[in-house]
Order: C-alpha cells, then sequence, then structure tokens
C-alpha cells in the first residue's frame, strides 16, 4: 500500500513541476496558449502573474518530494502538502476554472486518502 501511495503522491507532484513549466517558461508558447485558453495579447499581459503561479506550484511539488524523501517521517509532511493542493485546486476551481477541481483537487483528496490509509 506504502508503494502505491507514494506512486500517487509523486505523480501529483510531477504534475505540479509540469504546472511550473507551463506557467513559468511556456505561458506564451502555443502549449501554454492551448493548456490556459489564453491570446497571446492576454497572455503578454499576464506573464509576470502567471510566473509567480508557477513559481507557486512549484513549491507545491518540492513539498511533495521533500515528503517522499523523508519517508515514513515525512507523513505529516505529505499531508501539509497534499492538503495545500487541495485547497488551492478548490479556490482555483471557483475562481478561475471549473476544470482544475478535476486536475488538481481530486488527485490530492486520492493522494490524502492513501496517506492516511497507509
Amino acid at each position: 500500500m506504502q508503494v502505491v501511495t507514494n506512486i500517487v503522491v509523486a505523480l501529483i507532484a510531477v504534475l505540479h513541476v509540469y504546472i511550473l513549466v507551463l506557467e513559468m517558461f511556456l505561458w506564451e508558447k502555443p502549449a501554454g496558449l492551448r493548456a490556459f485558453r489564453q491570446t497571446k495579447e492576454s497572455a503578454a499581459a499576464t506573464k509576470v502573474l502567471a510566473a509567480n503561479q508557477g513559481l507557486y506550484n512549484g513549491f507545491l511539488a518540492a513539498g511533495l518530494f521533500w515528503g517522499l524523501l523523508l519517508g515514513a517521517a515525512g507523513h505529516d509532511v505529505k499531508i501539509f502538502f497534499l492538503s495545500c493542493v487541495f485547497i488551492a485546486g478548490v479556490y482555483g476551481a471557483a475562481t478561475a476554472s471549473r476544470k482544475i477541481l478535476f486536475i488538481q483537487s481530486v488527485p490530492a483528496a486520492i493522494g490524502l486518502i492513501l496517506v492516511f490509509l497507509a
């Protein structure tokens, strides 16, 4: 069970690294424009804000990787950062796009359940 839990947590961390890359480096590129349904003009106007969001996603990923590296001692770290991911997803779904709920909050909820059960 612990192996499955760690794989799920790692996948969530990798997802947030991917979001970091999209928001910090690909925001104005075709992949970023497509992912966030932006026009070139709106992407240019929001580039700095997106990079800031990307950095925060990187911190979420770093926290999850840290929890994994700590092994059994990382239980509470994983709970904290998965909770942050969940809350950020709920807020994003309420304020930006409902899609974020399924991309971010649902995986975090699954990860939290697995961490509690492991």
